[in-house]
């Protein structure tokens, strides 16, 4: 063959609205090759695989794939052309036999009959082929994930697929079915097959991948073989260093003198969580680090009340306790600003004031009455106690930016007087002069006594903002940063290598 890539795409762009996502890409595979995509949340990793597989269109650039341009319009052309993905989720059907899902859609007939008894014998030749040695007349949702993952392998194989995208395949998996999907994977190089391969744990890209491409906030930062990279290295590539951040304050380290107001012991949860001790004095800001499925949000999640934990214990105030709910949780003084303030913050059509009073309605309510002025009272109390641009009580919070919008969210949780505040990446998306308001309100709050559980992919900010750093690596906890030790290069050591050098340095 001429061309020794099985895929090349050239200049890739992509908008939604007047938002750019990705910005001219270059990104290429080479046949039989494992090729990792890395790069943080936002990075534009999803939105290039779904611009490949004809999920989403795109605005400029040029796809080829095996020398020849193509403009798939859905998945199902994606797989005819030879190109199969397979999910985090699997996407096969559980009541079926693994034979069915194998050959669902392309069943073998005889005399225009199914001839189930050729499918199951191929099945069986062909996952034998892949190493395994199971029982394909079985329903699939009777097998683990690791099995079903290699069963939607062979369909790809089935399919003669020249290129398998896996896209977190391996989140769901212990380590032991991982060394099995990376021995498949090593079987799909030797047939000449490419792998595009996402995953957030470091040690599996180094594992198994030859190659991979780094991209941060939707642009190119590079392409680089594996072995020439050391884990600091590639943390650093997918980090990146903003030019354009805040300038840096003078830092006031400070040595919490309050009494122990949260201990979590021992949380785990599924493979997400594998064991997080936390500890959280009154007024204290500790911020969490890791890499995006290192479990930040997972934990707090937990806290909270939204998800259910397996092992452990939270403690507050000395006391154990165990909320179902957040609504338990909030009872309690605690408050969550979430990741997503889009989807899972703002409610877009209501106005400030009710978006703000929503948390507290006992508060602004009697007999199950909403009183209007109650309810403009706090919100205007909070416009002006935190700065909220904002044209008046009554302004749809939609129509703020999202700076704006951040401190609204804030205000809600503020307005119930809380001990607590987990606040998940509270300055992702906002502007350099918002961000610097609302890092100065975190310190505000800390000041009056709240605790805080900063959560951000943003060094900096933990740097900035924190009194303490808890590092998190593949659900555990790698090291705790405190006063100087708060360092870029120290809370990168810790996520690529668990520990950080005598010296306070990188170990690569």
């Amino acid at each position: 063959m001429g061309n020794e890539y099985i895929l090349e795409m050239k200049g890739i762009s992509k908008s939604f609205s007047s938002v750019k996502v990705l910005h001219e890409v270059d990104f290429r595979i080479k046949r039989g090759e494992v090729h990792a995509l890395m790069g943080e949340n936002g990075a534009g990793k999803s939105t290039l695989i779904k611009i490949l597989t004809g999920i989403y269109s795109r605005d400029g650039g040029t796809v080829l794939f095996d020398g020849k341009e193509i403009r798939l319009s859905d998945a199902l052309e994606a797989q005819k052309a030879g190109i199969s993905t397979i999910y985090q989720e699997i996407s096969l059907v559980g009541q079926l036999s693994v034979a069915e899902n194998i050959y669902i859609g392309r069943e073998i007939k005889k005399h225009g009959i199914i001839d189930w008894r050729a499918i199951n014998q191929k099945s069986k030749e062909l996952l034998t082929s892949l190493g395994m040695d199971i029982d394909v007349t079985k329903t699939l949702n009777s097998y683990g994930t690791a099995i079903q993952q290699m069963v939607a392998i062979a369909r790809s194989i089935l399919i003669d697929a020249r290129l398998v995208i896996m896209d977190e395949a391996t989140s769901s998996l212990d380590d032991d079915e991982v060394k099995v999907l990376f021995g498949i994977i090593r079987k799909l190089k030797a047939q000449g097959i490419a792998v595009l391969f996402i995953s957030h744990r470091l040690s599996e890209i180094f594992e198994i991948a030859d190659s991979l491409t780094v991209l941060k906030d939707g642009h190119l930062v590079g392409e680089y073989r594996t072995a020439d990279l050391t884990r600091k290295e590639l943390v650093a590539k997918m980090v990146g260093h903003d030019a354009e951040s805040i300038v840096e304050a003078e830092r006031t380290y400070r040595e919490a003198s309050g009494d122990e107001y949260l201990k979590v012991t021992g949380i785990q949860s599924g493979i997400k969580l594998r064991g997080i001790d936390l500890t959280i004095r009154r007024g204290e800001i500790v911020g969490l680090a890791g890499l995006l499925g290192a479990g930040r949000t997972e934990l707090a999640r937990i806290i909270f009340g939204i998800d259910r934990k397996d092992k452990g214990e939270i403690w507050i105030d000395g006391k154990p306790v165990e909320f179902k709910l957040p609504a338990h949780a909030i009872g309690r003084g605690l408050a969550f600003c979430s990741e997503d303030r889009k989807v899972e913050g703002i409610i877009p059509n209501l106005t400030i004031a009710e978006n703000i009073s929503i948390a507290n309605m006992k508060k602004v309510s009697r007999f199950g009455v909403i009183r209007k002025a109650d309810q403009n009272a706090v919100a205007e109390e909070y416009i002006e106690k935190i700065r909220i641009k904002t044209t008046g009580t009554e302004q749809k919070i939609k129509n703020l930016s999202g700076g704006n919008q951040q401190k609204v969210i804030l205000a809600r949780w503020l307005s119930m007087k809380p001990d607590f505040i987990i606040l998940d990446e509270p300055t992702r998306g906002i502007d350099v002069g918002a961000k610097k308001e609302i890092e100065d309100l975190i310190k505000e709050i800390s000041g009056q006594g709240i605790s805080i559980l900063l959560i951000s992919s943003e060094f900096e900010e933990l740097i900035r903002n924190c009194d303490r750093v808890e590092v998190l690596r593949d659900g555990r906890n790698a090291g705790c940063l405190k006063g100087e030790e708060i360092t870029e290069n120290n809370i990168m050591s810790l996520i690529a290598n668990g520990k950080v050098d005598a010296g306070g340095g990188i170990s690569a």
